[in-house]
C-alpha cells in the first residue's frame, strides 16, 4: 500500500469527525432564513482547504452566495484538474419524516450499509461528496505525492440553479484555467457494481395555466355547459404520450442521438433487475417507451413528465366549484443533441394547439439546461475507471445517468475542459428527501480512488 493510501487509513476516523462537523451547518441555499449558515459553511470550506494544504485560498463573492477557491500549482508544464463541488444544500421538509436530525450526523448501520452510513442532509450531495476530494488532496500534500496542479472551485448556489456561476466562471477564466474537471456529484449504479457516469440528461422545465371562465363557478348551476379548466388540462397532459409511451410534440425528437446496438448491448451489461426495481419503489409494474429496457428509458431516451397539477378547491371538505383557472409544472428530460430552447419552443407550439378554443393557454418556461456526454474512449474517462478498478478491485463500466447537471455543459462552453463525472454516492441514498445518507464505504472508496485518478490522468 502507498504512503498515500497508509495515510488514508490511519486518518479515516478524523475524516469523518470532520464532516460531520461540516454536515450540522445548515447551508440551506434557498432559505433567505439561513443566509448566516450558508455564509459560515463557506468559511468552513475554506479553512479545511487551507489546512489540507492549498494555495490563495478565497471566499470570492458573487451576485448570490460566494464560491470558494484554492489551489496548489506545482509546475506549469504539468495537467491541471479542476475539482468542483456545492457546499449549500436542499431544505430538510418535512421534518417530521427525519428520523434523526437533518443537521444532527449520526451514523448507523442498514441492511444496504452493513458498515454504517451517515444522515443528515448534505451527507450525499453534496459536502459528504467534495469532502472526499479535500482529504484525497491532503492525504496527496501530506504524502508529498501530488503528481499535477489542481485547483477547487466549490459553490453554495447548486441547489436553487447556481446562478451566479457562469458570471464567475467568465470573470475568472485565467484563474480557473484546467486541463480536466472533476465532479463528485453523482451515484453509481451499486456497490457491487462501480461505474463511471458517462452521460447527464438535459432538461426543460415549464409551468402551464389554463383559464377558463373569468371567476370560480357554482358547479350546479353551470355544471355541463362552461369549460372546466381542470378537465381540459387533463386531457391535454394526456395527449403528450401515445399508446406506446412516445411524446407527441411535433418534431420532439428530430435532433435525438440514435444509440448504436452495439453501446445498448454494453450499457445493459449493468443487468438491470426488473422485480429489485419495482420493489424499492413499492410498484407491481413498469411503464414506458416501447422498445427500450428501464435502464434505456432512465438515460438514453428523453422524457415528459407532469411534476405538480393544481386549481380549485383543495381545502377541507366540499366547496363546488367549477375553478377559472388550472396549472401544472412539466419536466422534460433530455438527451444528446437536443437543446432546451429548442424543445421549450417545440412543447409551448404544442400545447397551445391542442388547447380548446374555449379556454386561454400559457406556457412560462421556468429554467433548463443541456445533456452532456463523456465518450467512454477518452483519456479523462479511462482515467476514472482505472482508478475505481485499483480502489474496488472489479470491473466498472460506463453508465449514463438520467439526471442533469447543467454546469458540465456550462464548463465545457467557458473553460474548454471536459468534465469527469466521479460520483460515488447510491440512488437509494435520499437526496432531497428526508433520512438523506451516504454510506461510509462510498465516502472512504472515493477518498481511495480520487489519488488513482491523478495518477492515471497525468501517465
Amino acid at each position: 500500500m502507498s504512503d498515500t493510501q497508509n495515510y488514508i487509513q490511519e486518518n479515516k476516523e478524523r475524516f469523518l469527525e470532520e464532516l460531520k462537523d461540516l454536515l450540522r451547518i445548515a447551508s440551506i441555499s434557498a432559505d433567505p432564513a439561513y443566509k448566516n449558515e450558508v455564509l459560515n459553511c463557506a468559511e468552513a470550506v475554506a479553512k479545511h482547504l487551507k489546512n489540507a494544504g492549498a494555495d490563495n485560498v478565497e471566499i470570492c463573492e458573487t451576485k448570490g452566495y460566494p464560491v470558494v477557491f484554492g489551489e496548489k500549482l506545482i509546475d506549469k508544464n504539468l495537467p491541471t484538474v479542476l475539482v468542483y463541488g456545492h457546499y449549500d444544500v436542499q431544505p430538510a421538509d418535512p421534518l417530521e419524516l427525519w428520523e434523526s436530525g437533518p443537521f444532527e450526523p449520526v451514523v448507523k448501520t442498514t441492511a444496504l450499509h452493513p458498515e454504517g452510513a451517515i444522515f443528515a442532509r448534505g451527507s450525499a450531495d453534496d459536502k459528504g461528496q467534495f469532502f472526499m476530494h479535500v482529504k484525497a488532496f491532503e492525504a496527496m500534500m501530506k504524502t508529498n505525492s501530488l503528481p499535477c496542479n489542481i485547483k477547487f472551485i466549490i459553490e453554495g448556489e447548486e441547489e436553487v440553479g447556481s446562478v451566479s456561476l457562469a458570471g464567475f466562471l467568465e470573470e475568472n477564466k485565467e484563474k480557473l484555467a484546467c486541463d480536466v474537471i472533476l465532479i463528485s456529484d453523482t451515484h453509481i449504479y451499486s456497490n457491487e457494481q462501480p461505474t463511471v457516469t458517462t452521460g447527464l440528461r438535459g432538461l426543460s422545465y415549464v409551468e402551464v395555466e389554463v383559464e377558463g371562465p373569468n371567476r370560480d363557478l357554482h358547479s350546479g348551476l353551470y355544471g355541463g355547459a362552461v369549460p372546466n379548466p381542470i378537465n381540459v388540462l387533463a386531457e391535454m397532459i394526456a395527449k403528450l404520450h401515445d399508446e406506446d409511451g412516445k411524446i407527441t410534440i411535433e418534431g420532439f425528437y428530430d435532433n435525438v442521438e440514435i444509440v448504436s446496438a452495439e453501446d445498448r448491448v454494453e450499457m445493459n451489461k449493468l443487468k438491470d433487475n426488473p422485480e429489485e426495481f419495482k420493489k424499492s419503489i413499492g410498484l407491481s409494474g413498469v411503464e414506458g417507451e416501447t422498445g427500450y429496457t428501464t435502464l434505456e428509458r432512465t438515460s438514453i431516451r428523453p422524457t415528459l413528465d407532469c411534476n405538480g397539477i393544481w386549481g380549485g378547491y383543495i381545502g377541507e371538505g366540499a366547496k363546488t366549484v367549477i375553478p377559472s383557472k388550472a396549472f401544472a409544472k412539466i419536466s422534460m428530460r433530455l438527451v444528446p443533441y437536443q437543446t432546451d430552447e429548442e424543445i421549450t419552443e417545440k412543447f409551448t407550439k404544442y400545447f397551445e394547439k391542442i388547447a380548446p378554443a374555449s379556454v386561454k393557454v400559457n406556457v412560462k418556461p421556468h429554467h433548463g439546461g443541456m445533456p452532456y456526454v463523456l465518450p467512454s474512449n477518452t483519456k479523462e474517462f479511462l482515467a476514472a475507471k482505472k482508478a475505481m478498478e485499483k480502489a474496488f478491485g472489479k470491473e466498472v463500466l460506463p453508465y449514463r445517468s438520467g439526471g442533469s447537471i447543467p454546469i458540465t455543459s456550462l464548463f465545457e462552453k467557458i473553460l474548454g475542459a471536459k468534465s469527469v463525472l466521479m460520483g460515488f454516492g447510491l440512488d437509494s441514498d435520499a437526496i432531497h428527501s428526508p433520512n438523506e445518507h451516504y454510506g461510509l464505504f462510498n465516502f472512504y472508496k472515493g477518498i481511495e480512488s480520487i489519488p488513482y485518478f491523478f495518477e492515471f490522468y497525468v501517465k
